[in-house]
């Protein structure tokens, strides 16, 4: 069933400030459902310490992980806004307009945009 899924967040990211995330794909082993997850934190020196934190927990709901790829996030709770801009050197750009509308979903009345500039 779709039930363990449903479970895992579309997003998981700091309520306030810059740091890193990357674009996840989730795909049971049988190739049936898959999607893309966000997960980005202040707590990650480098992508790969967000994907190794993510990539266990999802296997035990029974799922490959895949990185599709990183950037920033800058996240103002205040004003309502998230600037996703960036890439990750070890994973590459993430296709930021794929992060913008899975963003989108959970932050429903934010101002959300994406750019390619490094800072």
């Amino acid at each position: 069933g779709g039930s363990a899924m449903a479970a895992v967040r579309d997003v998981e990211i700091d309520p306030e400030g810059t740091f890193k995330y990357i674009l996840v794909r989730l795909q049971r082993p049988d190739g049936g459902e898959q999607r893309d997850i966000v997960r980005g934190t202040k707590a990650a020196e480098f992508h790969n310490h967000i994907f190794e934190k993510v990539s266990p927990e999802m296997e035990k709901l029974g799922y490959e992980c895949k990185c599709l790829g990183g950037g920033k996030i800058d996240h103002n709770s205040k004003d309502k806004k998230i600037r996703v801009f960036g890439l990750s050197t070890g994973y590459g750009k993430a296709d930021h307009t794929v992060t913008v509308e899975i963003l989108k979903k959970t932050y429903t009345d934010y101002e959300i945009t994406w750019s390619d500039d490094k800072k």
